[in-house]
């Protein structure tokens, strides 16, 4: 079993930045796929980002590229996602994923595992 606990959401103004955690804890994460999306009340949920923990292959959608960025901490065990430029669209809860897959992987549905969400707001 795979534990995810994220952390770091909160209120920021249009323009500025947060980074968010995912902290792991569970089985062995020598090969594993971890992933950022979020979903928007009455929306569905949206990929963010991705990276794959060996190696640290990156992915990102249009709608971050360029403005937000994932990383980890191997020896942490923590996933990051560092967002610059907030626009309110970006306001959404910011759920952590993770599988035991070794590449990236960009689909809601391909992940085993999830942490309960933490909530950005971005106000105007």
């Amino acid at each position: 079993q795979v534990q995810l606990v994220e952390s770091g959401g909160g209120l920021v103004q249009a323009g500025g930045s947060l980074r968010l955690s995912c902290a792991a804890s569970g089985r062995t994460f020598s090969n594993f796929a971890m992933g950022w999306f979020r979903q928007a009340p009455g929306k569905e949920r949206e990929f963010v980002a991705a990276i794959r923990w060996s190696g640290g292959s990156t992915y990102y959608p249009d709608s971050v590229k360029g403005r937000f960025t994932i990383s980890r901490d191997i020896a942490k065990r923590t996933v990051y996602l560092q967002m610059n430029g907030l626009k309110p669209e970006d306001t959404a809860v910011y759920y952590c994923a993770a599988d035991a897959f070794p590449g990236v992987l960009r689909y809601a549905y391909e992940y085993d595992y999830w942490g309960q969400g933490t909530q950005v707001t971005v106000s105007s």
